[in-house]
């Protein structure tokens, strides 16, 4: 599966001197959160973009993360429901922040 992370381009461009990304959410981070939110499907992106994005006029970009990479930084990949009793899942990534490395591909949003 395809994970995808959205992101502020700010934020993506600190990370890039940090050389990890700390960014679980719009305005939280993967320590408060306890783990990142992505994306698994096209579907699932658009609904992320309209109920949580919708109102940001800066920057936006779209992190694809390799998944086969997360394990050897101690990171894993949990599909969970989005919200208590849903039954849509959606890819978690537990662990800690993530290192740059693992995105394999930066693409602009808007």
């Amino acid at each position: 599966m395809t994970l995808q992370h959205i992101t502020l381009e700010c934020d993506w461009q600190a990370a890039q001197s940090a050389g990890s990304y700390p960014v679980s959410t719009r305005g939280r981070t993967i320590a408060e959160e306890g783990f990142m939110h992505c994306s698994g499907s096209p579907e699932q992106l658009q609904g992320v973009l309209g109920r949580f994005y919708a109102d940001v006029t800066e920057p936006l970009l779209l992190l694809t993360i390799d998944e086969a990479s997360l394990e050897g930084h101690g990171l894993d990949v949990r599909y969970e429901p989005a919200v208590l009793g849903g039954d849509e899942l959606f890819p978690h990534v537990y662990g800690g922040d993530l290192p740059i490395g693992c995105v394999s591909q930066v693409d602009r949003l808007r």
